[in-house]
């Protein structure tokens, strides 16, 4: 039996969607008839067909599903949503047997599409790759399993370990990373839910926060703290352009349609009650972009997964220090003329 081989190209499947299936999964299925594989899909976009549907009807000769296998890397759903459950699919179709990754931890499934397809005679398979397909998956899977986001920090520093210069004249970034690497970045917030700034990074930069060098037209959703609302109104985060959520100390109405204040409490615990509000907003992957405090806040609560570092050549001699983070552990690699630590929390 080849289940790996084949659960392997759901995987490369499933990863199309990055940062397009939101608040989805990541899933992708084949269709096995005698060694072959007959039939391929992918979900897109939430709303849109799921891949097993897209699988079948990949299909030319639909005669062959009563004699074929169906793999997927996560667990037929067995509930109305957007679309109609799959697991009631595959039984309609009368395809015998079914190959799964990993179960579904959503409430509406964790299971019961397994269940499904058991009671109608279907021979269920679950397990094949298990740890590659809850790694492809472990934004659905934190945000289902630990009631957060999955959260990424990212920052750039000088090679004396500095992430800006103390002062600067105008408002705009002073750039320690090279062009490849901000390449690289707007190619990770394409992947990404939300991304969030602190209110210094805003004054201080200026940013857009959103994805320019980058193929495709998925913009995050821009988070921005701003406790005691000093953050300039001509600022480029008000400029409506994508989804922002403002935390702030008050309540604020904007009167925008694309800009959403929310009162948080900031007296304590801030970061907690920060990651319960967007997983409250659905939100299920945030990329923590600065500045010093705003990451150091994040590394002090406990509350990331993963951290990407890029160190430039150049060095600043003084500034703002980078934020305190062991990197005893970390995957060195380089990117143009920087290297880029990745540290996943021990």
């Amino acid at each position: 039996m080849h289940h790996e081989l084949y659960m392997k190209r759901c995987l490369q499947l499933a990863e199309n969607g990055l940062g397009t299936t939101y608040p989805n999964p990541l899933v992708g299925s084949v269709i096995v008839h005698k060694d072959t594989i007959i039939g391929e899909g992918w979900h897109r976009k939430s709303g849109e067909p799921h891949a097993e549907v897209n699988a079948v009807r990949s299909v030319k000769d639909q005669s062959l599903l009563k004699n074929s296998t169906l793999y997927v890397n996560l667990e037929p759903c067995s509930h109305f949503g957007k679309t109609p459950p799959c697991s009631d699919l595959i039984v309609s179709l009368g395809i015998p047997e079914v190959v799964i990754g990993t179960m579904d931890p959503h409430e509406k499934v964790a299971g019961k599409g397994i269940e499904r397809l058991r009671a109608a005679g279907v021979k269920v398979t679950v397990g094949v790759l298990e740890q590659e397909c809850l790694a492809l998956n472990k934004r659905f899977f934190t945000f289902h399993n630990q009631q957060r986001p999955y959260v990424i920090l990212k920052w750039a520093e000088s090679a004396d370990g500095f992430i800006a210069p103390l002062h600067k004249e105008t408002p705009q970034p002073v750039w320690i990373s090279g062009e490849v690497s901000r390449q690289l970045v707007h190619k990770w917030r394409s992947e990404e839910q939300s991304i969030l700034v602190g209110t210094q990074t805003v004054i201080d930069d200026n940013p857009r926060l959103n994805v320019r060098d980058w193929a495709g037209n998925n913009q995050p959703i821009r988070l921005v703290i701003d406790k005691s609302g000093r953050i300039p109104a001509r600022s480029h985060i008000f400029d409506n352009q994508q989804p922002t959520v403002v935390f702030s100390g008050k309540s604020v109405s904007s009167g925008e349609e694309n800009i959403i204040f929310e009162r948080l409490d900031f007296d304590q615990d801030t970061v907690p009650k920060l990651v319960k509000a967007l997983y409250s907003r659905g939100i299920q992957s945030v990329i923590v972009e600065g500045g010093r405090q705003t990451l150091q806040s994040f590394i002090d609560a406990g509350l990331w997964d993963e951290a990407r570092i890029f160190v430039g050549g150049a060095s600043l001699k003084q500034g703002i220090s980078a934020p305190t983070l062991h990197r005893e552990n970390a995957t060195r690699y380089s990117v143009g003329h920087d290297e880029l630590l990745i540290l996943s929390k021990p």
